[in-house]
């Protein structure tokens, strides 16, 4: 494949790649660990007997394949770089482009639930979209990558050159987690063309300026505690990824019940064992479970650094139980925040709705909430 040529790619994993994952599986040999110490010291036995279970006798692969397969994906070469998406064009003429973009642990499979009601809305008078959904370069058939420097600035000119390449000149950018970094990004440095930003966290964290506290509310304290907490108890792979990425893949290249154990710990337990081991799975069969991690150090040693808030319309919708954004210090960051949705309860009082994997957990309110915002631009 050479310049800017498209082709047509579909999934198709080596049935010789399913049988030795199957028997890595049967052969795992388990650490010990102390008794009655629960979660304490990381991800228990349990919890990875249970998900390696189903890996090994109920989940299907194949089922996967099929649900990727179902819609039209493409690859092409961007940077010197081969870029795996999924583009699923609406029936509808008055449809917008929106790019969606994926974190880690996840994976182009977060955004397979909001196709259907994004391209093919029931109701005709609810806005409609054509979907480009990249994987990241590193990340599933986007990787491995094959030279050093792909950060999250870098995969946002990748994606405005994608988006060009696919004759779109006015398109929405859509993220989470790792997206939520690279799509504001791709507002920035492609303001002519991007409508608008829409993401379910702003990762933006106090300067040092003690002014910045001053009169916080009640729920944005609480948000900074909960910040604390999470740095305090579960940032460890954000420091190893960041320092040292090329020494942990060694054991998730060559383990699938480690790679199972370290991209889970970022998987809440109330989401359902498929998509779970789904996304582990797609890590393992592509081979990119080293190259992935290593978005973290390149963007720890990112030479560039943007100087300036963003400027085109930004939308947050933040979930219960995820990373609790605080209004002041994105405002900072982002220049023109238009909407600000903090959800907190279903609407069956059922307890929180959505978390991390929203497109997911709550697709039907991130739907909305997508679909209210590029309404309000266009």
């Amino acid at each position: 494949m050479t310049g800017t040529a498209i082709r047509p790619f579909r999934v198709e994993i080596p049935q010789a790649a399913l049988d030795d994952l199957a028997d890595r599986l049967r052969r795992t040999i388990w650490p010990g660990e102390l008794p009655g110490v629960g979660g304490a010291y990381g991800m228990t036995t349990d919890r990875v007997r249970g998900l390696a279970t189903y890996w090994l006798e109920t989940f299907d692969w194949r089922a996967v394949e099929a649900r990727l397969n179902a819609h039209p994906q493409f690859v092409t070469e961007i940077d010197g770089q081969r870029v795996h998406f999924l583009h699923v064009r609406s029936s509808r003429p008055d449809a917008t482009p929106l790019v969606l973009t994926h974190g880690w642990p996840g994976s182009v499979l977060e955004y397979l639930d909001v196709i259907a009601p994004l391209t093919e809305p029931t109701d005709p008078a609810a806005p409609a979209f054509h979907l480009v959904i990249p994987s990241i370069p590193g990340f599933g058939w986007s990787g491995p990558t094959g030279e050093a420097g792909w950060n999250r600035y870098r995969t946002a000119r990748a994606w405005a050159e994608l988006m060009s390449r696919l004759g779109y000149e006015r398109y929405g950018a859509v993220g989470n987690d790792g997206g939520s970094l690279i799509s504001p990004e791709l507002g920035r440095i492609d303001p002519e063309h991007v409508l608008g930003v829409h993401v379910t966290q702003l990762f933006s964290f106090p300067s040092g300026d003690p002014a910045e506290f001053a009169d916080l509310s009640a729920a944005d304290q609480a948000a900074l505690k909960h910040l604390q907490w999470f740095y305090e108890n579960k940032f460890s792979f954000n420091q190893v990824h960041s320092q040292q990425p090329q020494t942990l893949a060694f054991a998730l290249a060559d383990s699938p019940v480690g790679l199972l154990a370290w991209n889970a710990q970022l998987f809440d337990e109330s989401l359902d064992d498929e998509f779970v081991v789904a996304n582990v799975a797609l890590y393992w069969f592509t081979g990119t479970a080293g190259s992935a991690i290593r978005f973290y150090w390149e963007d720890a040693h990112a030479g560039e650094q943007p100087e300036g808030p963003t400027t085109v319309p930004t939308a947050l919708a933040m979930f219960p139980g995820d990373f609790q954004s605080i209004r002041r210090f994105a405002e900072r960051d982002h220049a023109n925040i238009v909407r600000w949705t903090a959800y907190e309860a279903d609407v069956d009082g059922r307890g929180e709705v959505g978390g991390h994997y929203a497109a997911h957990e709550a697709t039907d309110v991130l739907v909305g909430d997508i679909r209210a915002f590029f309404a309000s631009l266009t």
